[in-house]
């Protein structure tokens, strides 16, 4: 019995070495995201993908984006770890790919919003992101993190009514979600 565990462990381990290694740094779209320039409403969408190796079997990476009405590019807003990252500030605040493959793994689009009434919200997300208490600190566990970002973003702005899958560890950092 022992032995069927301990190969089975080994299988599962090799198999997360295998994903991690094949995985790439693409940051190529997933085909998610409404065209930016063919789009002229407002477009907020919070988005999920596996980490690297084994965790990502049970474990996300999340991030929000946002472009406002007739605006032309995607803002992407994130917390990042400093081997992603260069510089004191863990939060990344930038014009970026918003559904991003994620080391290689699909993102899954966790939440979206769309039309009137999104302007005002994406306005709220920028300012909750811009007053995120942990902006120089990452720690995979328990926090603060990726997700402990976007856990922040959701308790600031509850019109997103947001709900974070138990796979976003470190949300509850943020002191709810």
């Amino acid at each position: 019995m022992n032995r069927y565990i301990i190969i089975i462990f080994i299988l599962l381990t090799l198999s997360g070495c295998t994903t991690h290694f094949l995985r790439t740094t693409s940051r190529e779209s997933a085909g998610i995201a409404p065209l930016p320039e063919n789009t002229a409403e407002a477009v907020l969408q919070i988005y999920g993908a596996p980490v690297w190796g084994l965790a990502g079997l049970f474990a996300i990476h999340t991030w929000i984006a946002a472009k406002p009405t007739n605006v032309e590019s995607y803002t992407v807003y994130e917390v990042v770890s400093s081997e992603q990252r260069q510089g004191p500030s863990r939060l990344r605040i930038e014009r970026d790919v918003p559904d991003r493959y994620w080391y290689g793994a699909r993102p899954r689009l966790l939440k979206e919003f769309r039309g009137e009434g999104t302007d005002s919200l994406i306005v709220s997300v920028d300012m909750a992101a811009k007053n995120y208490p942990w902006p120089n600190t990452y720690s995979a566990y328990p926090g603060p993190n990726s997700n402990t970002f976007t856990a922040w973003i959701a308790k600031q702005v509850p019109k997103l009514g947001l709900e974070l899958p138990y796979s976003a560890i470190g949300s509850g950092y943020a002191g709810g979600n």
